[in-house]
């Protein structure tokens, strides 16, 4: 047979039909779109006697802003992308991975020219490069569009070195037509896997968005006192300015610091906290900044202050108020550079911290009585946010009392339902000068106590005291200073230790000596 491009076509082959069957039936088994392709494809090369073969598949024209192909494409919407490629060309980024519709051979296909079939593709004008043609000894031509249900999906096209008889045309029309139903197939599969991951990571975002905005985890609240407090905590989290909590004893006040670390980029990292009003007044500065060996008495090795251990995280300096007036100076200094010195060492360290302060005193008094410097004041009140005490907002004790009956009833194995009527009424009554603390821990003891599924609380479990629950007064100070007052009556005056009253009324004693000098609570002159 004469091998020039005007020969007749080659008998089919006896097995062409058997051969296109079988890679139907692959390409079916598979919903992997890239392994349909790539059986197709590969299929028509191994099996055909193909030079090459390739499937467009329409996508979108913003992907192709930079195509080299832009001025050929009309509607600059949609073009056909080259998803496979086998035989001698397989790289899909040549000079033909994109094809404006219309344009091209390839283009025509697509749009509504019908497929285009040829044994002569050196004497067919629609086929352009004739030497790159005669090099790879290329004879015949097929090109389909690929379509499902009227939907344009593509075009899939092969070079063959042999003459295709009619039946091998024929038999490849209806074969493009099945693989237009497998990649269908696959795309749909494909879309409902990537739809699945969405649902699942929308389904943890949301999750996570009830916990965080809703809950912020253990603060609890539906008075609108609490809510003020939260959407407050949502819009300076995000940012890194200095957050300057202010509230009394038992509000709350690490849970806040901790809500707003667990909002913010930092999130990944550490959130330090430490309690300024319980480190000795001389071991202040280590505790923050940290020292070298040898830098004094008893600095036996090298220590890392909290600001370094804070790095890139936030510092939760709780009791801001407590600090002595030399540390205030080296924490301006902090703030100000944003370095630390250690103890002893002769260079800085810079560290990239966000600071968050709390404190349960008027600071503003303070600075007008010498005992906290202005300029820190001015530094640490950026941003700040007023936690208000239990008394104002009664409401939420109910919410209070069950998530703490269902935490140590679950921690304590036993089966506890919630409280009796006569003791929730008891617990609104009651002035709460200890605030959320003080009922946590109300309510710990009586889980301890309890016999049965409500629990029952006594006048004796309020702050050790046998008196009965101190009714809300008009002036929660007076309420505040009574109530402390006892406790130290009861203790014979005895601040520290764990029988004492700071331990009693769940403070550090250095905030009970704060509160007392506030309170104007005094102990009395022994009389003879």
């Amino acid at each position: 047979m004469d091998d020039s491009p005007s020969s007749p076509p080659s008998p089919p082959s006896s097995n062409s039909h058997n051969v296109l069957e079988r890679i139907a039936l692959q390409m079916a088994s598979s919903l992997d779109l890239q392994e349909v392709l790539t059986t197709i494809t590969q299929g028509l090369v191994d099996e055909l006697d193909g030079a090459f073969a390739r499937i467009w598949l329409l996508g979108p024209g913003d992907l192709c802003a930079d195509c080299h192909k832009a001025a050929a494409c009309v509607t600059r919407s949609q073009c056909l992308h080259l998803a496979a490629s086998a035989g001698l060309y397989t790289d899909l980024n040549g000079e033909y991975r994109r094809i404006p519709l219309g344009a091209l051979k390839i283009g025509k296909i697509a749009q509504g020219f019908g497929p285009m079939q040829t044994n002569d593709v050196l004497g067919d004008d629609r086929l352009p490069n004739k030497p790159w043609m005669t090099d790879n000894g290329l004879r015949s031509f097929a090109g389909y569009p690929l379509k499902f249900r009227r939907e344009l999906l593509g075009v899939i096209a092969m070079f063959g070195r042999r003459p295709l008889s009619e039946e091998e045309f024929e038999r490849l029309a209806i074969f493009a037509n099945q693989a237009a139903i497998a990649i269908k197939n696959a795309q749909l599969f494909t879309e409902v896997a990537q739809l699945k991951n969405r649902l699942e990571a929308e389904n943890i975002y949301l999750r996570e968005e009830i916990k965080l905005n809703h809950n912020f985890e253990e603060i609890v609240g539906e008075h609108q006192s609490i809510k003020s407090v939260l959407r407050l905590i949502e819009q300076v989290a995000l940012t890194d300015s200095t957050v300057l909590i202010r509230g009394d004893t038992g509000t709350g006040k690490e849970l806040m610091a901790r809500a707003i670390h667990n909002l913010s980029p930092r999130r990944a990292r550490s959130l330090v906290k430490v309690n300024c009003g319980a480190i000795p007044a001389n071991l202040v500065e280590s505790e923050l900044f940290g020292h070298e060996k040898g830098s004094f008495t008893g600095a036996l090795q090298r220590r890392i202050g909290r600001f370094e251990l804070a790095d890139g995280g936030t510092i939760f300096l709780d009791e801001v108020g407590e600090l002595p007036v030399d540390a205030q100076v080296k924490l301006l200094r902090v703030l100000q550079e944003r370095e630390v010195e250690r103890i002893g060492s002769g260079h800085s360290t810079k560290v990239n911290v966000r600071v968050i302060a709390a404190t349960n005193r008027d600071l503003h008094a303070a600075v007008q009585n010498g005992s906290f410097r202005a300029d820190l004041l001015y530094r640490l009140n950026v941003f700040p946010i007023e936690v208000p005490p239990l008394s104002a907002r009664a409401s939420d004790i109910p919410l209070l009392v069950n998530q703490f009956v269902g935490k140590f009833s679950t921690k304590m194995g036993k089966k506890i339902d919630g409280v009796s009527q006569s003791t929730m009424d008891r617990l609104m009554k009651y002035a709460w000068p200890g605030n959320i603390r003080e009922l946590e821990n109300i309510i710990e003891r009586a889980t301890i106590l309890a016999n049965g599924p409500l629990l029952q609380i006594d006048d004796m479990m309020f702050q050790g005291n046998s008196a009965s629950p101190l009714p809300v007064a008009d002036s929660l100070e007076e309420v505040e200073r009574t109530h402390i007052l006892r406790i130290l009556q009861d203790t014979n005056w005895v601040i520290e230790g764990k029988q004492g009253a700071a331990t009693r009324l769940g403070l550090h004693p250095n905030t009970l000596r704060s509160r007392m000098q506030k309170l104007g609570i005094k102990k009395p002159l022994r009389t003879a």
